[in-house]
């Protein structure tokens, strides 16, 4: 019963290919930034907002450390996830890390008219997500088992290549 982690940026799918990906395997899904909804009863932006993204990434270590000790789920984790090295370690630890990898270009047309994604409430949300990446690529890459280009690509495409991957383990 091995975990499946997906990291990625946001608007890489890994929502969407998450609850795909866990039917298919007839596991559990979740969603840390859901879960973090739930237990605290406030939305990640209200989170953000009260107290701050620092106050959000000690949530979110709290959630992963705990989630990443259960057996047999599919954890779509938020983009930010890998800033933190004990969420690294926790994640490569305890599953198999899979990195949904997407364009800039794929990310603002994804998230054009999401209002619940604090960090891009700018006035340019290009810049802040091509800053984002060039500070997070590394670290998806360094933790990831699997890398998939989830541009241009269904989501059954991507959750195929992930149960193939699964079957060569």
């Amino acid at each position: 019963m091995r975990n499946v982690f997906l990291i990625g940026p946001m608007g890489a799918g890994k929502s969407t290919i998450g609850r795909l990906l866990a039917k298919e395997l007839k596991f559990p899904f979740k969603d840390s930034d859901r879960e973090i909804e739930v237990r605290t009863g406030a939305d990640i932006p209200w989170i953000f907002d009260v107290e701050g993204e620092e106050g959000f990434r000690q949530r979110e270590e709290a959630m992963i450390a705990e989630l990443v000790e259960e057996r047999g789920i599919v954890l779509a984790t938020g983009g930010g996830v890998v800033m933190r090295p004990a969420n690294r370690a926790a994640l490569t630890a305890n599953g198999l890390v899979v990195y949904l990898c997407t364009s800039v270009e794929q990310q603002l047309q994804r998230t054009a008219k999401d209002r619940q994604r604090p960090l891009l409430q700018t006035a340019d949300p290009e810049a802040v997500l091509r800053d984002l990446m060039a500070r997070r690529d590394p670290l998806y890459r360094e933790i990831a088992d699997l890398i998939i280009e989830t541009d241009q690509r269904g989501p059954k495409v991507v959750v195929n290549t992930i149960l193939g991957k699964l079957q060569e383990d």
